[in-house]
C-alpha cells in the first residue's frame, strides 16, 4: 500500500531569537499543496521570496546550516528541518520574518509541539521515498570524519562522536526508526565547549545566545573570575562548574544529549535531500559541513538511479493516449520536422512517445543515402520533442506555450537507427519541475536494445497566441 503525502491541518507560529543574529523572529508553518516540499519564504523583505529547502541550496556550514535562493537566505535551518521529518510530514511551507529561524530552548520539541498542536492531514499523492541501493560512503580523513547509508527497509540511524575531551569522551546515539524521533531526539539541546563560547562572545558571534538554549561543557581550567564574567554576560547571579563538567545552568535530559543533538542535526541536514529516505546511516563525528556533503551525494545516487528504472520494453502498438494530431495540437513542429507520431503512457513524473522511422523520412535524401542511418542529432531532438510534451502537459494550453531546451548532458549513442526501426523514447522528470523548469532523463530503444540516452533541460515559456496560431 502506498503512503500519503501530508502536511499540517493549519498554520501555527512559534517565536523566538535567532542564536547568531539576536533577531526577535516569528516562524509560521503553513499548509502546502501536494509536491510542495518544504520551503522557507522570507516575509520580512521585498518580493517575499522563496528558499527552497534544497542541499544543492546551502551556502555556509560554519555555526549551522545556511540556505539561500532567489536573493535571500534563512540561517539555522536544521532543527526545523529536522521536526518536520520527525513529525512525517513531505509539504509545508514557513514564513519566516527574519533571517534565522528561532533557537528556542536549542533543540526540536518546541517545533515538534507546534506541529502537533494543529495535527497532521494526508494528501491524495503517493509519497515518494528513495531507499538506498548500496552502500553510499562519505570520508574526511583529516576530520576522522565517516559516514556511511546502508539499504534497509526503514530510516535508521547510528551517531558517535568523540571530541578528544576527558570531560564528553566518546559517546554513542541511535535510534532503529525515525517514528522514535519525538520520543529519544527531539528534546536534545546544541553544546558547546567554554572555549568556544568564549570567542564567540568576543566575536560577537551569538548575539541571541543564552544559557537556557546551550549545553556548555567546560574542556578547560576556569577561574572565579571567568566565572563571574560569564554570569555577568548572561544576567546570572552565580555560574558554577556542575560534576558532570558543564556549567551549572541545566541538567542533562540524557547523559549522552550531545550525541543525541548531533544525530537531530543530522536528521535535519539530510532533509535537504528533497525525498524521504529508507535506510540505515551510520556517522561518525559527523558535523554540518560533512552531512551537507553527504546529503548532496545521496541526491547524486537519486538521480543516477532515476537513469537506471526507465529501461522497461514497450509494446509500439499499445494503443495511442495521443496520436499524431493531438500530438500537433501540443507541439509547434510539423513535418519534416515532426519527429512524435504517438504518445503511449504519460503521468505526471514520465512520458512514453512513439517514432517511426521510414525510408521516406527526409534527412535520408543526403545522409547516407547510401547506407542510410538515422542523424544522432535528430535522435536527440526525438526525445526532445517527446520531453516537451510531457512538460507541456502541466500547463492549461499548451498551445500558448513553447518549451526551450535549456541543456543536454550525458548522451550516448549505443547502436544505429536504421528504416524500418520504431525507436520508443521515455523521458522521466529527475526532480519536480521548479519555475517552469524541468530536468528529464530520456531513453530511446528499439525492441529491447537502448539506442539513445540523454539527460535534458528544459524550460516553458508563454508566448502570444499568435505566435503559436
Amino acid at each position: 500500500m502506498n503512503v500519503k503525502q501530508k502536511t499540517i491541518k493549519s498554520e501555527i507560529s512559534v517565536k523566538g531569537v535567532g542564536l547568531h543574529t539576536g533577531a526577535n523572529v516569528t516562524l509560521t508553518f503553513c499548509p502546502a499543496p501536494e509536491n510542495h516540499g518544504f520551503k522557507f519564504q522570507r516575509i520580512d523583505l521585498p518580493g517575499q521570496p522563496i528558499v527552497e529547502a534544497d542541499c544543492d541550496n546551502v551556502t555556509d556550514t560554519a555555526r549551522g546550516t545556511t540556505i539561500s535562493q532567489n536573493g535571500a537566505s534563512v540561517s539555522t535551518v536544521e532543527h526545523v528541518m529536522a521536526s518536520l521529518v520527525g513529525m512525517d510530514l513531505d509539504n509545508v511551507l514557513l514564513k519566516l520574518d527574519g533571517p534565522e529561524t528561532p533557537i528556542m530552548d536549542g533543540s526540536a520539541i518546541q517545533f515538534i509541539e507546534a506541529l502537533e498542536e494543529v495535527g497532521v492531514i494526508s494528501q491524495n499523492a503517493d509519497r515518494e521515498y528513495f531507499t538506498i541501493p548500496h552502500n553510499i560512503t562519505y570520508t574526511e580523513a583529516d576530520r576522522k570524519v565517516e559516514i556511511v547509508a546502508m539499504p534497509l527497509d526503514d530510516y535508521r540511524f547510528t551517531c558517535m562522536i568523540d571530541y578528544n575531551s576527558p570531560v564528553l569522551g566518546s559517546q554513542h546515539a541511535g535510534i532503529s526508526s525515525i517514528a522514535e524521533f519525538k520520543k529519544e531526539i527531539a528534546s536534545c539541546r546544541t553544546f558547546c565547549f567554554l572555549h568556544e563560547l568564549e570567542y564567540q562572545l568576543k566575536n560577537n558571534l551569538i548575539k541571541g545566545g543564552d544559557l537556557n538554549n546551550a549545553i556548555v561543557i567546560v574542556d578547560k581550567e576556569v577561574t572565579r573570575e571567568e566565572l563571574d564574567h560569564l554570569a555577568t554576560i548572561f544576567k546570572r547571579k552565580a555560574i558554577e562548574v556542575a560534576p558532570q563538567g558543564i556549567l551549572n545552568n541545566m541538567e542533562l535530559r540524557y547523559q549522552n544529549e550531545p550525541a543525541r543533538h548531533k544525530l537531530l542535526d543530522m536528521i535535519g541536514d539530510l532533509a535537504l535531500v528533497g525525498v524521504h529516505l529508507k535506510g540505515h546511516i551510520m556517522a561518525a563525528r559527523p558535523g554540518h559541513a560533512a552531512n551537507v556533503a553527504f546529503a548532496k551525494r545521496i541526491k547524486a545516487a537519486i538521480k543516477k538511479e532515476k537513469g537506471k528504472k526507465i529501461q522497461k520494453v514497450y509494446d509500439p502498438n499499445t494503443k495511442p493516449i495521443f496520436d499524431v494530431v493531438q500530438v500537433m495540437d501540443m507541439l509547434p513542429h510539423r513535418q519534416p520536422f515532426l519527429f512524435v507520431d504517438k504518445v503511449i503512457e504519460i503521468s505526471k513524473t514520465h512520458v512514453v512517445g512513439v517514432k517511426n522511422v521510414t525510408m521516406n523520412e527526409e534527412f535520408f535524401k543526403g545522409h547516407f543515402p547510401g547506407a542510410p542511418v538515422m542523424p544522432g542529432v535528430l535522435q536527440i531532438e526525438s526525445m526532445a520533442q517527446v520531453g516537451g510534451i510531457l512538460v507541456l502537459s502541466t500547463v492549461p494550453d499548451p498551445r500558448n506555450y513553447l518549451t526551450y531546451f535549456l541543456k543536454i548532458d550525458n548522451v550516448r549513442f549505443r547502436a544505429q537507427v536504421v528504416p524500418g526501426d520504431t525507436i520508443i523514447f521515455r523521458c522521466d522528470l529527475m526532480e519536480p519541475m521548479r519555475r517552469g523548469i524541468a530536468q528529464m532523463k530520456g531513453v530511446g530503444m528499439v525492441g529491447d536494445k537502448v539506442v539513445v540516452e540523454a539527460e535534458m533541460m528544459a524550460q516553458i515559456v508563454k508566448v502570444k497566441d499568435s505566435e503559436t496560431a
